[in-house]
């Protein structure tokens, strides 16, 4: 079954492959750096994070940390859930506050791949994925892909590579369909606090180039 899965994603890829969008995000960028500085217990300079880790930063220690003028997002969103809607908010917000380039894509719940690849096909400087439901095909996806940055928020893959970061806390951790949760689901955890929280703790730690883990917010 993963055989055929992978197949159908590499169909999906060679199809979509070649269709950009023409836009002005086609053109040289250049590469985006952290304004201003992480916080003392956002890690631990005596142990930094390994691949695949888990780091707890301490709260706030993310806040003084801001994107470079012009960052380009892609919002990559599957489902209409609760928690999904209101991580959507939260990026949303953090955009429209951080004054980001943002851009969204809509996948659709049953056959993901498509807008995966749509949304990377614009070039962003970050895609960020919320949703439940695009989890199984960004852990396809995202190996092939180690040019393009993913940061996932309210949810994490199984095995990530270096180019995928993961915002998560009690009561968000989906891992994929099969796996086990590192703590048990709960919607109303996904609160408008918890979810501003969650961009821009994923942000702080992928432009401070702390990628291919997970960021668990207490």
């Amino acid at each position: 079954m993963r055989r055929l899965f992978r197949a159908l994603v590499a169909a999906a890829l060679l199809t979509v492959a070649g269709c950009g969008t023409g836009s002005d995000w086609s053109q040289p960028h250049p590469t985006p750096t952290p304004v201003g500085s992480l916080g003392a217990g956002f890690t631990d300079p005596a142990s930094p994070p390994t691949p695949e880790g888990t780091v707890t930063p301490s709260p706030g220690s993310w806040d003084d940390v801001h994107p470079s003028a012009g960052y380009r997002v892609v919002l990559l969103h599957a489902g209409t859930d609760a928690p999904t809607k209101a991580l959507i908010k939260g990026v949303r917000d953090w955009a429209r506050a951080e004054d980001v380039d943002l851009r969204e894509v809509t996948a659709d719940e049953h056959d993901p791949v498509p807008g995966i690849v749509k949304a990377m096909d614009q070039h962003p400087d970050l895609v960020v994925s919320a949703g439940n439901a695009l989890v199984d095909a960004l852990a396809v996806v995202t190996a092939s892909h180690l040019d393009r940055q993913f940061l996932v928020v309210g949810a994490e893959l199984a095995e990530p590579t270096q180019n995928v970061t993961a915002v998560d806390w009690s009561g968000a951790s989906f891992r994929g369909e099969g796996l086990g949760m590192s703590s048990a689901y709960d919607e109303s955890s996904f609160t408008e606090a918890r979810c501003a929280a969650a961009i821009r703790a994923g942000v702080a730690a992928v432009l401070n180039n702390l990628t291919g883990i997970v960021v668990w917010l207490r």
